[in-house]
């Protein structure tokens, strides 16, 4: 089982991967936590360069192949090799975000990056991918930290990136589930058990 969690900035994907992990490991399961772009060395350092060099002027094109670069690492060397080995992988983030971020927001083909996904994947989607969502402005008021350069793009970028995830989750609704972010952090966990208890098999739950 490969479940994922995505949605803009500051919506409590990282709190809410490690509640999931936490649950499910007290059902009993083998879980493995990942992140994207990250989890392998190669993936840490490309994800150093794309959200840390402000100094680097990265294309669209150049910016999604780097993100992609560092997702078939993490499938080669995590991901399945987890679930050959019948384990769960919860991913913080994953390919729908380049597509939201590099294509709906940055104005990259839509269906030309769920192609390049594909290739860079080796074809492998999460069986649920769980998308938080809440307006983008208030999602980055909960920033408490010093942005980094994905980030920074601004208010319309970030809008849009919203209208992305939203856009996704209507053309593949049985793939991409949204949870209102917007409420307490023990009230997201709860919708999103819901959620995962759908997909999981019954002789899982």
């Amino acid at each position: 089982m490969f479940l994922s969690i995505d949605g803009c900035d500051g919506t409590g994907k990282s709190t809410q991967v490690d509640r999931l992990c936490t649950w499910l490991r007290q059902l009993g399961h083998d879980v493995v936590s990942c992140r994207d772009p990250g989890s392998t060395p190669l993936g840490e350092a490309v994800r150093e360069l794309l959200l840390a060099r402000n100094d680097l002027h990265i294309d669209r094109r150049s910016e999604m192949l780097l993100y992609m670069a560092a997702r078939a690492q993490l499938v080669e060397e995590v991901i399945q090799p987890a679930l050959a080995a019948g384990k769960i992988v919860v991913s913080d983030r994953y390919l729908l975000a380049n597509v939201v971020y590099q294509g709906h927001a940055g104005g990259l083909d839509v269906d030309a990056l769920w192609e390049v996904g594909r290739v860079a994947t080796g074809g492998l989607l999460p069986n649920l991918t769980i998308v938080l969502d809440m307006p983008a402005r208030a999602a980055a008021a909960r920033l408490d930290r010093s942005l980094d350069r994905m980030e920074q793009q601004g208010d319309g970028f970030h809008g849009r990136v919203r209208e992305g995830f939203l856009a996704e989750a209507a053309r593949r609704p049985d793939e991409i589930a949204v949870i209102d972010a917007a409420g307490d952090v023990d009230a997201v966990e709860k919708a999103i058990r819901e959620v995962v208890e759908q997909v999981l098999p019954k002789r899982e739950r």
